[in-house]
């Protein structure tokens, strides 16, 4: 049997594997920021910013607490403790037939959490540019 998406995405992020990341991303994703006003287009730079999602929200204390889960799509609600802060939101996911995530879409609370993930992210995604 072959695994679902959500499935999937679950064991990419539970070992961190941004190799499984790429082959479940569509070559056409789009992915939402919640500190970015515009849809980032395209694979590349969707796993650029999910990889670095990774390393930012992936801690010890990083937990999905709740799933809403539909026939091509999820919402996955998380919680995680960075720097002392408690962040809350949610990844919203839509995949293709094919079981690769199209839409990436991720809502982050309270205001203090966003302030903090966009420096963090900043960060992450400048050190990982090309020079």
């Amino acid at each position: 049997m072959t695994p679902t998406p959500l499935a999937t995405w679950h064991e990419v992020a539970r070992t961190r594997d941004t190799t499984g990341l790429k082959a479940l991303l569509a070559d056409d994703c789009v992915f939402h920021s919640p500190v970015v006003n515009t849809p980032q287009v395209g694979k590349a730079v969707t796993y650029q910013y999910v990889s670095a999602a990774f390393k930012v929200f992936f801690n010890d204390s990083f937990r999905y607490v709740r799933e809403v889960v539909g026939p091509n799509d999820a919402i996955l609600e998380f919680q995680v403790e960075i720097d002392g802060i408690k962040v809350n939101g949610v990844d919203m996911m839509t995949w293709n037939d094919a079981g690769q995530i199209v839409d990436f879409k991720v809502m982050i609370r309270p205001l203090k959490a966003i302030n903090l993930i966009h420096q963090a992210m900043g960060a992450m995604l400048q050190s990982a540019a090309p020079r």
